[in-house]
């Protein structure tokens, strides 16, 4: 299953979260976050701060102790790009949720 973000404009910047609290078992906190994207050949690809993969760019990343945030400029027009956030916590455990970026002028 696949989260969607609302659409996303080239020119903007702006920040986007997975709230893992959910999922969290108290008192189980996120320790580290990783990002990726699909690269042009559909391969998923880490993409970290400051970086560009498929002209979409990170700026920058953080996270509190269950929301994990990714700051995003560029991207191509009508293209829908697919994020992966894995989360790690601190009992560990691993888990990974999909989302979709639409990308379109207004």
């Amino acid at each position: 299953m696949s989260y969607r973000w609302p659409n996303k404009d080239p020119d903007e910047t702006l920040d986007y979260s997975v709230d893992w609290s959910r999922f969290l078992r108290t008192p189980a906190v996120i320790t580290s976050v990783d990002w990726f994207v699909d690269n042009a050949s559909n391969v998923k690809t880490a993409i970290n701060p400051t970086g560009t993969v498929n002209g979409l760019q990170n700026v920058s990343e953080t996270n509190t102790t269950t929301v994990a945030t990714i700051y995003l400029a560029l991207g191509t027009n009508n293209k829908t790009y697919k994020l992966y956030c894995r989360m790690t916590d601190n009992a560990g455990r691993v888990a990974e949720r999909v989302v979709l970026l639409p990308v379109k002028e207004r």
